[in-house]
């Protein structure tokens, strides 16, 4: 990726450090393509990577390899919507109204009053639901550190191949929590605990990883 702004992994660190949501789309494609394995997903055979772990500093619709190199009809769509409606449609509930409880302004409260707290973490999830209403997005971290709100997704799985698609809304979630904290928005962290991509996908995964090449490739 030419001009990348990748701070490459320190040893024995497993946080890799991205620039833009483009640059981290690409290296979690990368990553399980070159190690994933045979796996199936509600039936759907699929192609199943190590749990991965990272940060994003910038997010935008106007990303230039999303729009080269991603979904180009349905990111306008979304770029088209009110990025926090959209985000209200899909996890909305469950950060506003989770069994009568307002989660994010839960967490407001809480670091207002004690800024430096690690307990500001919300589920998305409810004991003993129905696996098929399980969301993908299971929970949500947020901290102040550097004075500035780090956020951290959590993801039981995703498919990687889309995943930009719920990273820059997650982004307005987190920018949503630090204006009412008057704060600047710091990186999204993302953990994706089993990151794949589907079989169907696999010719659309090896054509833009093929235009890509690899950092510090030949």
């Amino acid at each position: 990726m030419a001009g990348s702004r990748e701070v490459a992994a320190a040893a024995g660190r497993d946080v890799q450090r991205w620039e833009t949501c483009g640059q981290a789309w690409i290296a979690v494609l990368r990553h399980v393509w070159s190690a994933g394995e045979a796996g199936m997903e509600d039936g759907e055979p699929i192609i199943e990577g190590p749990p991965v772990l990272f940060e994003v500093a910038s997010l935008s619709w106007e990303d230039p390899i999303l729009h080269e190199h991603g979904d180009r009809a349905r990111i306008v769509r979304r770029a088209q919507e009110r990025t926090r409606r959209a985000v209200r449609g899909r996890y909305g509930p469950r950060l506003r109204d989770l069994e009568g409880v307002d989660q994010l302004a839960w967490v407001v409260d809480l670091l207002r009053a004690r800024p430096w707290t690690t307990s500001a973490w919300i589920s998305l999830t409810i004991p003993g639901e129905a696996a098929e209403g399980l969301p993908c997005l299971t929970a949500l971290s947020f901290r102040i550190r550097g004075y500035r709100l780090i956020m951290t997704a959590m993801f039981r799985s995703q498919n990687v191949f889309r995943g930009y698609l719920t990273y820059i809304p997650l982004r307005a979630v987190q920018t949503q929590v630090a204006d009412e904290l008057g704060l600047p928005a710091g990186p999204l962290r993302i953990f994706v605990d089993v990151p794949h991509v589907h079989v169907g996908d696999a010719e659309g995964v090896a054509s833009v990883l093929t235009a890509i090449p690899e950092p510090n490739a030949a």
